[in-house]
């Protein structure tokens, strides 16, 4: 159990938190898109840095690589100057007065390998989302040897209770977890309490979650799935790894994000720290398949199809369910 790094993690990524809010009422703020046509934006740059620098500064944690989604190459280009200085004033914001040098090395040491023991980050996940200004997610999880250890996701507009996920709390909430260490919410007092799933049972109706965008999930097919559950009802839809926080404190009974393309497979940082809070929570989390979710090969979860997270006996029935469908 690697409770010993969590409280540095927590503190990485509640000043990360500071400088995505900071954006949000500083800057118009629009996503310049990468080669995979996903957006990126000031936000996610700065958030990077923040976490890698507080990282980087601690003696438990400055010898673990980092393995980020951003790098900094875009950001070097001389046409964006204005972009840098942006993320720097971010930066600095969060975490005090801080160089561009600084910043842009510190975003590209999220290029480490994933190996052994490291940190892997989704700086902002749900980028559309915070575009939108509603649901997004700074996760950042500890895998040390295939296996996550420790998770934290810090959702900056999630309100601590279940409520309108389309509108932007102005508090928000972070979960933490360590491996065999139960789960905790963490609200703006700095106190902390244990999270659970909600009881479930076959027969009832299945509380769902899924992605706000159709690219990321066959939503159709999601629909078919919990009808065949019990529950033809619309699932509640929301950005990044705050589903698995809706289910890990009982706010939803199952996630589901099911596979788009045959030869897509999931990045390590989209899923890792929100998995493992789910689970402490008493979830299950594996792929469409069943099996559980492999963080041993690289950046990448390539032996696993989507993901299924929730109550063990709603998951179970999703995964029959998904095994019965000519398609899957």
């Amino acid at each position: 159990m690697q409770q010993e790094f969590l409280p540095v993690m927590i503190h990485a990524v509640e000043h990360a938190a500071q400088a995505t809010r900071f954006v949000h009422t500083s800057f118009v703020v629009d996503g310049v898109s990468k080669d995979d046509k996903s957006p990126v934006t000031i936000a996610d740059w700065a958030s990077q840095a923040v976490v890698s620098l507080l990282l980087g500064r601690h003696t438990t944690t400055a010898a673990f690589p980092l393995v980020g989604e951003e790098e900094a190459a875009a950001l070097r280009a001389p046409e964006n100057a204005e972009l840098r200085c942006d993320v720097v004033a971010a930066v600095s914001h969060a975490i005090g007065a801080t160089s561009e040098h600084e910043c842009l090395d510190a975003i590209d040491r999220g290029r480490g390998i994933a190996t052994g023991r490291f940190f892997t980050l989704d700086p902002v996940d749900g980028t559309k989302g915070f575009l939108r200004r509603q649901q997004y997610a700074i996760s950042l999880a500890l895998i040390e040897d295939g296996r996550v250890t420790s998770g934290v996701v810090g959702c900056p507009n999630l309100p601590e209770q279940n409520a309108n996920y389309d509108s932007a709390d102005p508090i928000g909430c972070i979960g933490f977890a360590a491996k065999h260490g139960g789960a905790f919410l963490l609200s703006a007092d700095g106190a902390h309490r244990r999270i659970t799933i909600a009881p479930w049972s076959a027969g009832q109706p299945v509380r769902a979650c899924e992605s706000v965008e159709s690219a990321h999930s066959k939503q159709d097919l999601s629909a078919e799935l919990l009808a065949e559950l019990g529950s033809p009802g619309v699932p509640a839809r929301l950005d990044s790894q705050a589903k698995y926080l809706v289910v890990a404190r009982g706010g939803a009974d199952a996630y589901l994000r099911l596979p788009t393309k045959k030869d897509y497979r999931e990045k390590i940082w989209d899923h890792a720290a929100g998995a493992l809070i789910a689970m402490e929570a008493g979830a299950r989390v594996c792929d469409v398949d069943g099996k559980d979710l492999d963080f041993r090969h690289g950046r990448e979860l390539r032996e696993n199809r989507g993901v299924f997270a929730g109550h063990p006996d709603a998951v179970a029935l999703l995964v029959e369910a998904f095994a019965r469908r000519s398609d899957g």
